[in-house]
Order: structure tokens, then C-alpha cells, then sequence
């Protein structure tokens, strides 16, 4: 795993455009929890399962359960973050690292210095009403009791994509372009089952695609650097 890793410091090293794409591994080491693993979120026991609660139409219909839920799973206001957020960030500064996608709702990589970071799934940091479409923070969803309105009346939504809605065009397209022109691809700490979000790997035109993840992915087998190991060991080399 050594030589893996010195494999990875390298190609990094070597190369002026790189693009992370990265999942919910990327927040653990941060004290989030993912969803899918032993101790993750679906892993857990509630009155509805969590790809209901997090559903368009639960939304809609059973609001205030919605919320009830999303406070107390969803955010995670003291996460600073991880050796892997901050060395990304710094690949950025240096001119290497072109683009960060993430289908990570939580907003580290811009906590810890990155700029273009392309949202895949949105951000818990932007809620709008939907009814007038005004700004609210996530301050003011937190400290509002049941459902939060917006000053016009209106139910105020998060900016996450939630199941049974689209990912936004624009990010999407983004996206595709930064990972076809990418000349080294970075696919860390995501299970790659989540559509269409994993696909985005199929537009991948090069030939050093490095896949970091604890566990085994169906796309491990195109990977020209596997890695199965955690993201912060992996980041941590480059600080070195």
C-alpha cells in the first residue's frame, strides 16, 4: 500500500489538471456520517426510512416530520474540515487542482479554502422560500421551530436534491466538462452507486484514473491506481 500511495504523490505531483470527485468519505474523518455503511444513516432505525424522509413528496407532504429529521441527521454544525479537505484546497492554491465535485451537502471544502467546488447534490448553507424565492441561511433554518416561513409566508426549502428531483443542469454539465478534460481523475470516499452522479466517471478520457475508497466499488476494475485506504493517509502524503 506504500508504493500505492507514493504512486498517487507522484502522478499528483506531475500532473497541472487534476479533478476530485468525491462522496460522503471524504466528511467521515470529519465526524459525518456516510449513509451506506454499517453505521451509516440507512443503517439506522426511524418511524419512516431515510429515503423517504429525504423524498420530493415527503417534502411536500409530511414537512414538519421532514424537518424534524433533517435538523437532527443532516446537519452537522461543529464538523471542521479533514487532512483531505485542506490539502485539496491547497492543491487548488498551487494551480494543480482545477475542480472539486461533490455529492457532499455539508460545505467543508469551501470551510477549508477551495473555491470551485461544484455541488452535485446542493448545500445545506443556501435555503429559499418557495413561494418568493428569499435567501435564508442556515442559521435561520436551525433556530426556527417546525417548519421555517419565510417573512412572506411561505415554506422555506433547503438547497439539497433530494430523492425524486434532478440533479441542476448547469452543475451537471460543469461537472462533465472538468472530468473529460481532466488530465488525472481523483475519485475518492464514494460507494459510486448514487445515479447519475457515478456515471460521471464514463466521461473520463484519460489514462491515470486513481480510485481511493475503503471498501471495493464496481469501478475499481478501470481504475489505473486503486487504492483501498483512508482519504486522510492517502491527502496526508502530499502534505509531506
Amino acid at each position: 500500500m506504500e508504493e500505492k500511495i507514493k504512486e498517487f504523490v507522484e502522478i499528483v505531483e506531475a500532473s497541472e489538471n487534476v479533478v476530485f470527485f468525491g462522496g460522503a468519505g471524504v466528511s467521515t474523518e470529519s465526524g459525518i456520517p456516510d449513509f451506506r455503511s454499517t453505521d451509516g444513516i440507512y443503517n439506522q432505525k426511524y418511524k419512516y426510512p431515510p429515503e423517504t424522509i429525504l423524498s420530493h413528496s415527503f417534502f411536500l407532504y409530511q414537512t414538519e416530520e421532514f424537518y424534524r429529521f433533517y435538523r437532527d441527521k443532516m446537519i452537522h454544525r461543529d464538523a471542521k474540515p479533514s487532512v483531505t479537505h485542506m490539502v485539496l484546497a491547497e492543491l487548488e492554491r498551487r494551480g494543480k487542482l482545477k475542480a472539486i465535485i461533490t455529492q457532499n451537502i455539508d460545505g467543508l471544502h469551501q470551510m477549508a479554502g477551495s473555491k470551485n467546488v461544484i455541488e452535485l447534490h446542493g448545500t445545506v448553507h443556501k435555503n429559499n422560500c418557495m413561494k418568493c424565492g428569499q435567501f435564508y441561511d442556515l442559521d435561520y433554518v436551525m433556530n426556527s421551530e417546525g417548519i421555517p416561513k419565510c417573512s412572506c409566508g411561505g415554506v422555506i426549502k433547503p438547497d439539497v436534491v433530494l430523492y425524486e428531483e434532478g440533479l441542476k443542469d448547469q452543475n451537471l454539465s460543469d461537472a462533465i466538462r472538468y472530468v473529460s478534460q481532466a488530465d488525472v481523475l481523483i475519485v475518492g470516499g464514494t460507494s459510486l452507486v448514487v445515479y447519475p452522479a457515478a456515471g460521471l466517471i464514463d466521461y473520463y478520457q484519460g489514462k491515470k484514473l486513481i480510485l481511493v475508497n475503503k471498501s471495493a466499488t464496481t469501478y475499481d476494475c478501470r481504475a489505473n491506481l486503486l487504492i483501498n485506504d483512508s482519504l486522510g493517509k492517502v491527502f496526508g502524503a502530499l502534505q509531506k
